[in-house]
């Protein structure tokens, strides 16, 4: 569908099509133009005896759509007097079904099938005239053909509301409409606006109305002329439907009856417009029951107060249904009633009662004024049946009670605004942090918190004075605040605005007399202030001491403990000390010599000394990014020593290295804190170090899961806290070694909880992509699931310890927590997971989707099947989440918002069969706008309540039986409402709306009804009653849990609490006369801790179905809190800790969790556009990326320079897929193409090549300028960001300059002709030309262009001229500059209309006036430079002509036909522009074919020499070709393969080697010089593996391949022919071997079975079937010399084993002359179900080449591992941890060396012996075959079909 941003505000449809050309529109009959004398402007009159046979049809093709999705549509019409008409509406609706609705004057009734809707059209009459007194009479408009006095007209017909209302249909767009006789029109148009066409814009901008609003005046062109004084209703009649009043779903389309009532005008005052009713019979199609409010609301100021009544909300009985709602069921009139503001309604006799009379008060004078914390709320009632009214002279005040109601008790979370604030008491016994805009401080001992709340952001800095009885704390964002508190009294004694924001930054001197911040002024500058604080104490003022502005950048700054007028600051490349005197605050840098380009962190004093020691003795410390430890004499203001810290080398066997190792040159300190004893360090490799302080050696380090942001010292020394930016807080006992974890957070907001009510566990949903379940009391973390997809929405079982998670994806996962056991995956929904909900019995399980499906599952069954899905039923979208299903506690009935966004639907809870329907936008007749449901909640069963929040900041209470409206209440919050519950008993209702909590009288019968509760600082996305209802939980920006006081039986004795803030408001009706009959109920179990666990929770012990069940969630962890701490027996090698590597023994490692890293990406990082997805040209000149599967590893890190233990030495082959990526310059002699992401520089005498590498991407196009000194390479942008452009120094061959601009890939480069400029053209998905400077390679200028764009190119004659081509045409651009300035000026030109409608997909310059083009149907087109037109076009080609080439007076193309021809043009020179030649007998006589040859695939890439003589050319079949047009020859220079490469294998003697592929092909090639010596090409088939004979003469060599068809072949090198061909196998082969002696031929399938063969006769010797069910991945011999058969009492001469994919491997012993082969070992490794949706990683398994006893093996299993398994110890001897899945891997015979590729396009060369690694990144894919030659110097690795040859140096 399109995008709807061009329809805004409206859409003219007849000037959309352009109605009077009739080329988009048709017209049939008598269809004529006009000058109307009322509009006075011209309209069309469509007149006929039969309507059908006159009209006007737009579209005029009835295959297309106008594609126009405004909501309402508009016609301007007046019938003609005395005829019929028709109109027909042609709807789109999103399940894809066309529904008709027509309107006619002919029809006499309604009708409706499933795809056409029928209503009649009731003309009016003029005002005043006959025709409207009949009218008025017949209570209807005028039925049969249209009165003489029949008025122009203006229909709006919502067509979302309707095809809701009768057909149950979701609106999408208009396709057509058809207008028949007899009519006149003057038009017709769409919009989503409410438009008023009585209104002005003047009147328009009095009332207020706007777009945002969804109202506004009727456009001017669209208007009818009113006179001056006139009445715009005077004159002409204003139809909707449905018709505003009533809003109910009408049987005819007719005028509202203006009789009833003086039409109300629009005010912007709500509540001042008098209602009035009218009643019609509904139609009876999807709405059970619709219902109308006789109520007017309030009145005007200046009215005397109405009195109004407020039904019982009991048991509603028959007869009160028969006097709401009267009609005559056999008449079709509408019936209406008018009430008067000043009429009292008495009630009938049989139901007056002991009733007293009450004075209902004006809500203008009830109102209390409160500050600006207060909301006014209205509370409006519409009574079903006319009551009696009682009456009081004096109302007593009363409250909800207790007040407070709420107290908050605990709050889950850390961090928000920062992570670097923690802070110590001075008793060591609490620790105090911001967590968003609250402080809280926690005992450590028994976790019990207080709160200290006032700030209304994100807390962004902490200070403490010495005796910390001083808080001082700030607030983020463009109005810091500073407050300062007394700690242990926890009143404010202070708050105080700065002229700064963002203020990072506080330290409060050791006496609290000074405070010291530092933020960011108006100007972005760094601003410093100090304040005296002497007096706060006291009562007195804080004034600022001094204040200073600095350009200086300052991470963090402390005042100095010794001297309160002394402070130190750090900074990027900075550490400064500071002083104030006199009033003024200076500042000197410490001289940081060759360290002045650091990046510091932190500083830290020496504390714990005597405060009396002389400031000159002071030792100031300060940490870097780096990984430095400055010491720095603070008296002489200079480094004393420098340290650093660097990343480990050599890790403990037994574990493995951190992926943040070897990422840099040093591990980042982010904090540091120093004591008398020690200091302690944060580092983002997430350690918390302890060292002495001469940094001698670390005696104790803890490691976290995150980057540690902050570490502070306990003022004993004897605790150390520590948070991380992943919003853990904890400490260390260092005299224990005991660590405890404080807090543990979500890092993102969270988006919905649910509670177990038996066990008081809570489980939560985040935005940061985990799922966890929290202990209520202790308030730790039990359990965390991480998710590839996000989820959204989590629900407890009510009894069992089951919970289940909703996702982004839409998979439903079912967990059992105590067996941590995936118990059910269900993956029927299609969009994010809105609902989810157990009914409280327990039996079922419901889900709804953002796409409107609905799902019931039985929850009773352990599986969870699915019972029933249904479609379309759920309003669309994702605001209503998570809690957009509820179910009443009876478990009988289930409700949610939908099938549109104005229905609440009521369903069979145990069948989703609809019971009622209750359409929410007919509630209110006043409302501009129409009213949509958000949340629903269902109250007591008994009381047969639905609660409704609407979009109007309203709730309703509507009846579960009837459908009645019952009561509403209005202006409940500020912002709209986010979630609502009522408490099991329906004494209370709880809601939020925006940051706030609202707790209310269910009954509303209260003076003031509501308590009003804040704290968050985000919008609150969830709230509800525990299920024993002695709380509250609230979440948001974090887990709030709050007491709940009115079912506990006491209330705080602190009244003080800054949270809630008092709220009254008038209610606007009196109370009921018959109160509510109350239902005293069971309010759950008693609140109690849930009983301990007798043991912790297994840690490393995980069946294989507990490793299934994480894996389908991505990791699960099971949380304690005890970690055990390993001390360092001794000190680590070295002098410090940059010594060198450590040893083993000096790594410690702190436990704190069973954790395994998440699986789930970044999928944040990358915004998807919400708008129309751009789609590919058709043409094959457009380059697309190969669409990979693989991500990049952001961790691996290439080795140093010089350091490699591996040398790029060639690269095979050249990417066909890329689009102009070869250069040649054969002045210079540069030749160069890509592979990959690699760009090969190749010498075209030598071979030798040079390779640029920068990219990590697939390279796709390359550029050279006009001197050959620079080179242009564009590739996509990893992980979705922008393209990267290098821009590389031809001669030394490095990258000179990066540049990024596209989003994405780049399409074109050019390099101007005087290489100044230098341009870049984006692809399809944003079709932008950027143009740069060549000397700074900065952006000058860019143009979006209107389509996708294929090609450009600088003129190669003329200064500032360049073109390009697309799908839109040609684009003539002109440079122009104005000193550094350069502005592109575009004019485009259609192609010409002889070619027809096509692309313009290639261009070249003949001369500077004459330009060539060609398209994809293989034209060729000239045109005139300075004209801009084009003169002549020849067809040169029967496909498409993607490369245009032109040297003097010759022209080179080439196409997807593989023809490339060279033609002559010099006669195009002696054409006039003006003589435009484009037939084809005309053009034999203008350009000549000279010369022409066919290649071996498409043409994508050509360069030639000046003449055009030689050149070369690339193509898709990954070829490059030499051409030599003078003696007609062609040469292959590059060759490679076009489809995935299989398999690559080195001949024995390292003189050969052998490439294998998808597209059926076998090639060997000769070393060193890497050309192709022979391809064996069969055709319809893939080959899937090779091999070579050991036959060491070349005359004898043989390779042998194995095909998808299960046939073997064997081709003879020497004769270059198929010297065999076996059928061993039905299923293709996968992996083949000779045997170590030549004998046979060893074979695997697909289906596990292993064939041995006679390479002789071609005979099947014999079919092992051990491995039978599971494909054998590989197979590989070894031979006598270092096989040890005998040692196991086996015979054989040669070992072998084969690997299959269910993780088995079978090592055999074999003597193949005398038929034995004897299974020697059989392993089987363990693994968790794979529940991915790729394959698993490739079981493999190898010989190790230096000791045949070992046996090295990986695939899937419980751990990334290569493992070492001795044949004669049966055991596994050594483990090599792996950082991903690996792919393939090869084994060197020397120097222990392990190479290891991954999907992640990481090689990884290991050293077997230490494990020290090395990684490597020049694939732009997952790596799938790596291989040593048997010697080892060389070694192979492949991509698909890059395939890079290396020079092994050794590690």
């Amino acid at each position: 569908m399109a995008s709807k941003g061009w329809q805004h505000p409206y859409v003219n449809i007849f000037k959309h099509v352009r109605v009077e050309d009739w080329k988009r529109s048709a017209k049939e009959g008598d269809v004529t133009t006009y000058t109307d004398k009322t509009l006075k402007c011209s309209v069309f009159r469509i007149r006929g005896p039969v309507p059908a046979n006159s009209y006007i049809l737009v579209p005029k093709n009835t295959n297309q759509s106008l594609g126009l999705n405004g909501r309402y549509f508009y016609l301007l019409f007046r019938p003609i007097p005395g005829k019929y008409f028709v109109v027909h509406l042609d709807v789109a609706a999103e399940e894809g079904q066309v529904v008709r609705i027509t309107f006619s004057n002919m029809f006499k009734e309604f009708k409706s099938t499933a795809t056409w809707l029928q209503f009649p059209f009731l003309c009016g009459a003029a005002k005043d005239s006959v025709y409207e007194s009949t009218s008025k009479s017949a209570r209807h408009g005028f039925v049969g053909p249209a009165p003489n006095s029949v008025r122009w007209t203006c229909l709006m017909l919502d067509l979302q509301h309707t095809l809701s209302i009768y057909v149950n249909r979701c609106y999408r767009h208009v396709k057509s409409i058809k207008l028949c006789a007899n009519l006149a029109v003057k038009n017709m148009f769409t919009s989503d606006l409410l438009l008023d066409p009585g209104v002005s814009f003047s009147e328009a901008k009095l009332m207020g109305l706007a777009s945002s609003l969804g109202t506004g005046p009727m456009p001017r062109d669209m208007s009818f002329p009113v006179p001056k004084g006139g009445s715009w209703h005077d004159l002409y009649d204003h139809i909707k439907f449905p018709s505003e009043g009533t809003k109910l779903p009408f049987d005819s389309i007719q005028k509202g009856n203006p009789s009833s009532c003086v039409p109300s005008q629009i005010s912007p005052i709500r509540g001042e417009v008098f209602r009035c009713v009218t009643l019609s019979k509904p139609v009876q199609d999807r709405v059970s029951l619709v219902q109308q409010i006789t109520t007017p609301k309030s009145l005007p100021r200046d009215r005397a107060p109405a009195v109004t009544n407020i039904p019982e909300l009991g048991v509603v009985s028959s007869h009160q249904k028969d006097d709401w709602l009267c009609h005559n069921d056999n008449q079709q009139q509408q019936e209406s009633a008018c009430f008067s503001p000043h009429q009292l309604t008495s009630r009938s006799p049989r139901d007056t009662d002991d009733s007293e009379v009450h004075v209902f008060a004006h809500p203008e004078d009830a109102f209390s004024k409160y500050g600006e914390e207060s909301e006014e709320e209205f509370v409006c009632s519409s009574p079903p049946h006319p009551l009696h009214l009682s009456s009081s002279k004096e109302t007593k005040q009363q409250k909800l009670l207790p007040d407070p109601i709420l107290n908050l008790n605990r709050i889950i979370g850390f961090g928000g605004g920062t992570f670097k604030y923690a802070l110590w008491t001075k008793s060591g016994d609490a620790v105090v942090y911001p967590c968003h805009a609250i402080i809280v401080s926690m005992k450590i001992s028994s976790n019990q918190q207080r709160f200290f709340i006032g700030h209304t952001d994100k807390v962004s800095a902490l200070a403490f004075n010495g005796n910390t009885t001083l808080l001082a704390s700030a607030q983020t964002g463009n109005h810091s605040v500073v407050r300062v508190w007394n700690y242990h009294k926890g009143n404010c004694l202070a708050i105080f605005r700065i002229h700064a924001h963002s203020l990072s930054s506080l330290s409060f001197s050791h006496s609290g007399s000074v405070l010291c911040g530092v933020g960011k002024d108006s100007h972005n500058k760094t601003m410093v202030v100090v304040w005296n604080t002497q007096n706060i104490t006291k009562g007195g003022e804080v004034t600022i001491l001094a204040k200073a502005h600095t350009d200086v950048d300052i991470n963090t700054m402390k005042v100095a403990f010794f001297d309160e007028t002394r402070m130190v600051s750090c900074g990027r490349d900075n550490i400064r000390l500071w002083r104030v005197r006199n009033g003024t605050l200076r500042s000197c840098p410490v001289n940081l010599g060759e360290y002045n380009s650091m990046d510091f962190t932190d500083v830290a004093f020496e504390e714990g000394n005597a405060s009396n020691q002389h400031p000159d003795d002071q030792t100031l410390f300060a940490s870097s990014r780096s990984g430095h430890i400055f010491e720095v004499d603070y008296s002489r203001v200079v480094i004393r020593n420098v340290r650093r810290l660097l990343p480990a080398l050599q890790q403990h066997a037994d574990r493995r290295e951190k992926l943040t190792f070897n990422t840099g040159p040093g591990i980042a300190i982010n904090s540091i804190s120093v004591s008398s004893a020690f200091c302690a360090t944060g580092s983002e490799d997430g350690f918390l170090r302890l060292w002495p302080l001469d940094f001698s050696a670390v005696f104790l380090e803890a490691e976290h899961e995150g980057p540690v942001s902050l570490v502070s010292v306990s003022s004993d020394s004897l605790q150390v806290l520590a948070a991380t930016s992943t919003g853990i807080l904890g400490f260390l006992d260092v005299s224990s070694h005991g660590y405890n974890t404080l807090m543990r957070s979500h890092t993102d907001t969270v988006l919905g909880f649910s509670v177990d009510g038996v066990r008081r566990h809570l489980t939560t949903a985040s935005s940061d992509g985990t799922v966890r379940i929290w202990n209520m009391d202790s308030l730790q973390q039990l359990y965390d699931f991480v998710s590839e997809d996000s989820p959204c929405s989590v629900a407890f079982h009510p009894s069992e310890q089951i919970f289940s998670c909703g996702s982004s994806s839409g998979v439903i996962r079912v967990f059992d927590i105590s067996s941590a056991k995936l118990l059910a995956e269900h993956k029927h929904h299609s969009g994010e997971v809105v609902g989810l909900a157990f009914s409280p019995d327990g039996e079922y399980m419901y889900s709804a989707d953002s796409q409107g499906s609905l799902a019931l599952y039985n929850s009773s069954e352990e599986d969870h099947n699915v019972i029933r899905v249904v479609c379309n039923v759920v309003a669309r979208g994702t605001e209503r989440a998570p809690d957009a299903l509820t179910v009443r506690s009876d478990s009988r009935c289930l409700a949610f918002v939908g099938p549109s966004e104005y229905i609440v639907t009521i369903a069979d809870a145990r069948s989703l069969d609809e019971l009622l329907h209750v359409d929410v936008s007919i509630l209110d007749v006043e409302s501009p706008r129409l009213d949509s449901a958000l949340k629903v909640c269902f109250s007591l069963a008994s009381t047969e309540h639905l609660l409704v929040a609407t979009s109007a900041n309203k709730i309703l209470w509507v009846s579960t039986k009837t459908g009645r409206l019952l009561r509403e209440m209005s202006k409940v919050h500020k912002q709209q409402i986010s979630s609502l519950a009522v408490s099991e008993d329906s004494r209370f209702l709880l809601t939020a709306g925006h940051n706030a909590v609202k707790v209310w009288d269910y009954n509303m019968q209260l003076t003031v009804n509501s308590q009003l509760f804040i704290g968050h600082s985000q919008p609150i996305c969830q709230v509800s009653f525990t299920p024993d209802q002695m709380g509250v939980v609230s979440v948001g920006d974090a887990i709030f849990l709050w007491d709940f006081l009115a079912h506990s039986g006491y209330s705080l004795t602190n009244s003080s609490l800054p949270l809630r803030v008092n709220h009254t408001s008038a209610p606007r009706s009196v109370h009921p006369d018959v109160a509510v009959s109350e239902v005293q109920l069971s309010i759950g179990m008693p609140r109690q801790k849930a009983p301990l666990p007798s043991s912790p929770p297994p840690h490393l012990e995980i069946s294989t179905t507990n490793q299934a069940d994480r894996g389908a969630f991505g990791s699960s962890s099971l949380c304690e809190d005890t970690p055990t701490i390993t001390t360092v027996p001794g000190p680590a090698s070295g002098s410090g800790p940059s010594s060198g590597p450590r040893s083993a023994a000096s790594f410690l490692k702190v436990t704190e969790l069973v954790n395994t890293p998440s699986l789930n990406s970044s999928h944040n990082d990358t915004i998807q556009s919400k708008g129309k997805k751009p789609i590919r040209p058709d043409c094959y000149r457009h380059f697309i990326p190969r669409f990979k599967p693989s991500t990049i590893d952001q961790a691996a890190v290439a080795p140093q320079p010089g350091e490699e233990g591996i040398k790029l030495k060639a690269v095979i082959g050249y990417n066909g897929n890329g689009r102009g990526n070869m250069v040649w310059s054969p002045d210079q002699g540069l030749f160069a193409y890509s592979c990959g992401c690699v760009v090969v520089v190749e010498h075209l005498h030598t071979g030798c090549q040079r390779h640029l590498q920068g990219h990590s991407e697939e390279i796709s196009c390359l550029a050279i300028s006009n001197d050959a000194q620079k080179m242009a390479s564009a590739a996509g942008g990893s992980n979705g960001s922008r393209s990267l452009i290098c821009i590389w120094d031809v001669q030394n061959g490095t990258c000179h300059k990066s540049i990024s601009f596209h989003r994405g890939a780049v399409q074109s480069l050019g390099f101007s002709r005087d290489d100044r400029f230098f341009l870049s053209v984006g692809d399809f998905s944003e079709p932008e030309l950027a143009l740069w400077s060549t000397k700074t390679f900065q952006l000058l200028s860019s143009v979006s262009m209107s389509g996708p764009i294929h090609d450009a190119a600088f003129s190669r004659s003329a200064a500032g001229q360049l073109a390009c081509v697309g799908s839109q045409g040609i684009y003539f651009c002109l440079l122009h500059t104005h000193g550094l300035d350069v502005d592109l000026q575009v004019q485009r030109v259609k192609a010409p209309a002889e070619v027809g409608d096509v692309e313009l997909t290639a261009l070249c310059y003949h001369t500077d006036s004459f330009l060539f083009t060609a398209t994809n149907r293989g034209h060729v087109c000239v045109w005139d430079v300075n004209t801009q037109d084009c003169f002549m076009t020849w067809e040169a080609d029967k496909g498409e002509i993607g490369v245009l080439l032109c040297r003097g007076n010759r022209l080179l193309t080439g196409s997807n036909t593989r023809w490339f021809r060279l033609w002559e043009v010099e006669a195009i020179q002696s054409l006039e522009p003006q003589e435009k030649v484009c037939h084809v007998e005309d053009r034999w006589t203008t350009v000549v074919l000279e010369k022409e040859v066919m290649l071996d695939g498409t043409v994508v890439s050509a360069a030639f020499d000046n003449t055009m003589d030689m050149g070369i050319v690339g193509t898709t079949a990954g070829t490059l070709w030499y051409i030599n047009w003078s003696d007609n020859s062609s040469i292959r220079l590059v060759s490679g393969h076009k489809t995935k490469v299989n398999d690559v294998v080195f001949s024995s003697d390292e003189n050969h080697f052998a490439t294998c592929s998808e597209d059926g092909s076998v090639r060997v090639w000769s070393v060193p010089s890497n050309e192709l010596v022979v391809q064996f090409q069969v055709l319809n088939q893939a080959c899937g593996c090779v091999c070579w004979s050991p036959s060491p003469s070349e005359d004898s060599a043989c390779v042998a391949a194995g095909y998808s068809d299960g046939t073997l072949r064997i081709f003879r090198l020497a004769s270059s022919e198929m010297e065999m061909k076996l059928h061993p196998h039905h299923v293709a082969v996968t992996a083949i071997q000779y045997s170590a002696s030549g004998h046979v031929i060893l074979s695997g399938g697909k289906n596990g079975l292993v064939a041995v063969s006679s390479p002789v006769n071609g005979a099947t010797i014999q079919v092992i079937r051990d491995h039978k069910g599971a494909q054998i991945n590989t197979i590989q011999c070894v031979n006598e010399e270092v096989s040890s058969c005998k040692n196991f009492g086996l015979e054989g001469i040669e070992m072998w084993l084969t690997a299959s994919a269910d993780r088995r491997v079978s090592v055999w012993a074999a003597d193949w002359l005398k038929d034995k082969c004897d299974l020697l070992d059989w392993l089987t490794f363990p693994a968790p179900a794979y529940l991915e949706d790729d394959s698993p990683p490739p079981s493999l398994a190898a010989f190790c080449p230096t000791d045949p006893d070992l046996v090295v093996y990986t695939g899937y299993g419980v751990e990334k591992e290569l493992s070492f398994y001795s044949l004669t110890k049966k055991q596994i001897i050594k483990k090599i941890a792996l950082p991903h899945w690996a792919t393939c891997f090869g084994l060197s015979s020397k120097s222990q060396l392990i190479a290891v590729g991954s999907k992640e396009r990481v090689l990884k060369l290991i050293k077997s012996s230490s494990g020290r690694f090395q990684d490597f990144l020049q694939h732009s894919d997952s790596l799938q075959t790596c291989h040593f030659s048997p010697t080892g110097s060389l070694f192979f690795t492949v991509a698909y079909n890059e395939i890079l040859l290396w020079e092994v140096r050794g590690l």
